[in-house]
């Protein structure tokens, strides 16, 4: 072995299940693909895939440029419901709640083309995407509530934050810090 070489850890479990440990709220689930003989048919929403059991009253589509970031977003009263439809979007989420369990913790999610996931984002959950496909991305968000033009419940910080202990890269490559590691 080349000096200097560091071995990887665990990424998946048998089942190709991406290990991690989710933050107290979110959920995610892997959406797969119908293939048919005229083309493929992926489903987006599903009332049973949602806990929150808050209806649909918005829904609209985001689009993400090659190599862009959209970092770091938070609402204090609305859930976003995300699916990525197009293209490879990594996902970070840090539990910026106080009173959480999993409070301060990270997780990632690779999502898109290959591992459609719709992601169901609690209040108080900060969220960033980064594109790294060499394509657009597109995603489909269904908050709880249309968004508010004279009242929007919608925070942001700067991708560069030292409030969440992530650092994004412009190459694609993105890693948590060495000290959020656990």
């Amino acid at each position: 072995m080349i000096e200097g070489a560091v071995k990887d850890g665990a990424l998946n479990d048998a089942d190709w299940q991406m290990l991690r440990a989710p933050i107290a709220g979110v959920h995610a689930r892997e959406v797969l693909h119908v293939p048919r003989d005229h083309g493929i048919i992926t489903e987006m929403y599903r009332p049973e895939w949602d806990p929150s059991g808050l209806p649909v009253v918005h829904a609209y589509q985001s689009r993400l440029f090659p190599g862009a970031i959209g970092a770091w977003s938070c609402h204090a009263v609305n859930v976003d419901r995300l699916f990525v439809n197009q293209g490879h979007v990594k996902l970070v989420l840090y539990d910026g709640r106080e009173d959480s369990p999993t409070a301060g913790r990270l997780n990632e999610y690779h999502v898109g083309d290959a591992r459609p996931t719709f992601v169901v984002l609690p209040p108080g959950v900060w969220h960033g995407l980064q594109n790294l496909g060499s394509a657009d991305a597109l995603m489909i968000n269904f908050p709880s509530n249309a968004y508010d033009y004279d009242d929007p419940d919608h925070y942001r910080l700067p991708a560069d934050t030292d409030a969440i202990p992530y650092r994004w890269s412009g190459t694609g490559v993105a890693r948590l810090r060495k000290d959020a590691r656990g």
